[in-house]
């Protein structure tokens, strides 16, 4: 089957940085799909593992962790699927990613493909939209069902993948004040569509902005960029005993005893978390992503399909890495085919 794959971790703008290569088709054991990759987007996670310092890789390895495609075998014990089924997925960042013709994919972390979009604007929400319901609704405790209603949320990279769909959920299901943050107008125009109330910009003063807006303090933060820089200015206006959650690592301890004062809880979100550690609650993923294909479906939540790049293959996919690692994307980039 034809992949895209490395074996060195190299610079993007190295030819050999994703190369297309040839491998064996997998075969489809315990509760595996197989599943024929029709369409897949690309998310940071690709740019940091293709670009992480250490030893080069023994055999190819293949990269892409969202995908949308048909299922074509089914492992002798999955239940949930059956062959001819459509699928949209993340996958596990501990197995071979689907970056390639076909693809395995333990079925308690695969759901439905929303019936009423393309391959292609399917396979730009699956990480994206786990990371967000994970980050909200798990982490942050938020009520789902309108209970916190009007209170308020800060994004921090909102015109992102998973800012993208997390101002939907926040204000479609919670019913929050939403602020994103944008530090260009078609970044903030894009937020704005999806439905934030307010945008500031996070390469400014954020405190001084939100207190324009009238807001001395936000009930909960979500980080979606690099914490250390926006850790003081977190710590300044979250209100006290409100909550922050973090998905990107930082580089150097954070000075957590700003939060003290305020009881502030402080969590992160990593939505391979399940798949890693084969958790008892793996299956939620599965029931997650069959819950954004109805919200999909019933008009609540919108694709947030940026651009499609085109065929699947390494020169398509190193200039996917490219954008991301520049920084100004907005929403996804999906390609698709092969």
């Amino acid at each position: 089957m034809k992949a895209i794959a490395l074996t060195q971790h190299l610079p993007i703008n190295h030819p050999e940085s994703l190369r297309d290569v040839e491998l064996a088709q997998p075969l489809a054991l315990g509760r595996d799909l197989l599943v024929k990759i029709e369409a897949i987007s690309v998310n940071p996670v690709d740019t940091k593992v293709r670009g992480a310092a250490g030893p080069d890789e023994a055999a190819p390895r293949v990269l892409g962790w969202d995908a949308a495609g048909t299922v074509v075998a089914v492992g002798p014990e999955a239940s949930l699927f059956q062959v001819g089924d459509t699928v949209y997925y993340a996958g596990s960042i501990t197995r071979a990613g689907a970056n390639s013709e076909f693809h395995l994919v333990d079925e308690r972390i695969a759901g439905r493909k929303p019936a009423s979009l393309d391959f292609a604007h399917a396979a730009a929400l699956p990480l994206t939209s786990i990371t967000a319901w994970e980050a909200l609704f798990d982490r942050l405790a938020i009520r789902r069902d309108g209970a916190d209603a009007g209170k308020s949320l800060l994004i921090i990279g909102g015109a992102g993948g998973v800012g993208s769909i997390a101002i939907q959920l926040a204000k479609q299901l919670a019913g929050l004040r939403v602020v994103a943050t944008a530090s260009r107008a078609e970044s903030a125009q894009w937020c704005r569509a999806l439905g934030a109330d307010d945008i500031v910009d996070h390469n400014g003063d954020m405190p001084a902005q939100l207190a324009a807006l009238g807001l001395a303090n936000v009930d909960y933060v979500l980080c979606l960029s690099d914490t250390d820089p926006h850790f003081d200015a977190i710590a300044q206006v979250i209100a006290p005993q409100g909550s922050v959650c973090s998905i990107v690592s930082n580089t150097a301890p954070l000075a957590m005893e700003k939060l003290f004062g305020k009881s502030v809880k402080f969590v992160w979100e990593m939505m391979f978390t399940r798949s890693m550690f084969g958790t008892p609650d793996m299956i939620e993923q599965h029931h997650l992503l069959n819950q954004i294909g109805v919200l999909v479906d019933g008009g609540q939540l919108r694709t947030t399909l940026g651009e499609n790049f085109g065929k699947i293959n390494a020169a398509n996919l190193r200039r996917a890495h490219e954008a991301l690692e520049a920084r100004r994307t907005i929403g996804k980039i999906v390609l698709s085919g092969f």
